[in-house]
């Protein structure tokens, strides 16, 4: 289970919403438990609406600042700008940590919807959301 306060949620959203009409990303710190205690922006390095890719420098500062203050990076997010909030295919072939947390926001429809998975050796398997 993923645990998000409102507040980190809504980062996250802003963050996708600023990136539009590119696919906006960044990383969730958090503790083991998988409680999110932080949302680091990451520019989409992709420039692109159907991709993302997190900035080289934004990955490295975030696994140090979680050595540094005992956090573990949880995962990635990223929108979909025209889809739901599902992994695409891409996703899936590009899911670097069967570790990670994957939460992705669709920015389709007016009202956001988020979600988030698990990817490992290419299965999807959704988890809860505890907001």
């Amino acid at each position: 289970m993923l645990s998000v306060s409102s507040v980190h949620r809504d980062a996250v959203v802003a963050t996708c919403i600023r990136a539009l009409p590119n696919e906006g990303c960044g990383l969730m710190l958090g503790t083991s438990d998988g409680t999110v205690t932080e949302i680091v922006p990451s520019p989409n390095v992709a420039d692109s609406a159907k991709l993302y890719e997190i900035d080289s420098g934004v990955l490295l500062r975030a696994y140090r600042r979680s050595e540094e203050e005992s956090l573990l990076v949880l995962g990635v997010f990223h929108s979909h700008t025209h889809s739901e909030a599902y992994p695409s295919p891409t996703d899936v072939a590009q899911a670097p940590d069967p570790e990670w947390h994957y939460l992705l926001v669709s920015l389709r429809d007016v009202s956001t919807a988020i979600r988030s998975f698990h990817i490992v050796d290419g299965e999807i398997s959704e988890e809860e959301i505890s907001l």
